[in-house]
């Protein structure tokens, strides 16, 4: 059973690396890892509290930008009464590009979960994912250099619904499932993927950022009323003390790269993640 005071790092931790391109999951298997918590990965206790985490920081992005949600739905309503989708009407033509983008690692984490469940079970799987989601950043940098019309823009909606076409934000859809796998980041790769279309630093952010809230989302309520109908005091305690400091932490993460974006680039976080995971790996082994 986790410790108020485990709670507390991993819930801290979980905003930060959730929004951060640095794994989230892969951090928590980690940190844990290596400082010798005896926590049951496959517990119900543990799985509880991911999902609290997990809903926490999707509740803090929707808040966030609740007024561009609003925006958002209603285009997506607006557009299907008119059976149309205007290129015009930019609320509707982003949300419709969500709603693409979101399909396929949805599928695919509904079709594979219990799968992917067991790579929780080993932190040198995941530091080795953690050095990969390095190499993937990098990648992404070194080929944006080549892309086209990857400029600052005023109005990033506008400019993401300009320029995404319904393929590439498929592709955008498609790099969240190599999220996954514990130890790649779903930031990091959907702003790879942006940034491999051509989108800006900004803008490919955003979109991650707005792919974000409906797959974490509804990962996260699908397995809310299971925590809620166990009873387990202990773990529900646990899981709301996680999901405040991961809703804090989550707020502060999207503060600071909404800013860091405008003018810096994947780099840093690659380097980071490649030496954090080859440190982790070569220590856990």
């Amino acid at each position: 059973m986790l410790s108020y005071f485990q709670a507390i790092i991993l819930g801290l931790l979980q905003g930060i690396s959730e929004l951060f391109p640095i794994s989230s999951l892969g951090h928590s298997v980690i940190i844990t890892g290596l400082l010798g918590w005896s926590i049951d990965r496959h517990g119900n206790y543990f799985l509880a509290f991911l999902v609290a985490t997990h809903f926490a920081t999707a509740l803090t992005l929707f808040c966030i930008y609740w007024k561009d949600w609003v925006r958002i739905i209603s285009g997506i309503f607006r557009s299907a009464l008119k059976r149309e989708i205007s290129d015009a009407d930019t609320d509707a033509k982003l949300g419709w590009l969500l709603v693409v983008g979101t399909v396929p690692a949805g599928m695919v984490g509904l079709l594979f979960q219990d799968q992917v469940k067991k790579l929780l079970i080993s932190p040198i799987f995941v530091a080795l994912f953690l050095a990969a989601n390095g190499a993937l950043l990098y990648l992404a940098e070194i080929l944006r250099k080549k892309a086209k019309g990857a400029g600052q823009v005023k109005d990033a909606d506008r400019s993401i619904a300009a320029d995404l076409s319904w393929w590439q934000s498929l592709k955008v859809g498609m790099m969240q499932i190599i999220a996954l796998l514990p130890g790649f980041s779903r930031t990091g790769s959907t702003i790879a993927g942006g940034l491999m279309v051509g989108l800006s630093h900004e803008d490919a952010l955003r979109f991650s950022f707005l792919l974000a809230t409906p797959i974490i989302g509804a990962a996260a309520a699908l397995k809310l009323p299971g925590l809620l109908a166990s009873g387990n005091r202990a773990a529900i305690g646990t899981a709301l003390v996680g999901g405040l400091c991961a809703a804090i932490a989550a707020y502060l993460a999207v503060k600071f790269l909404t800013r860091y974006f405008k003018t810096r680039t994947l780099t840093p976080f690659a380097i980071y993640c490649a030496l954090f995971g080859l440190l982790s790996l070569s220590l856990l082994r």
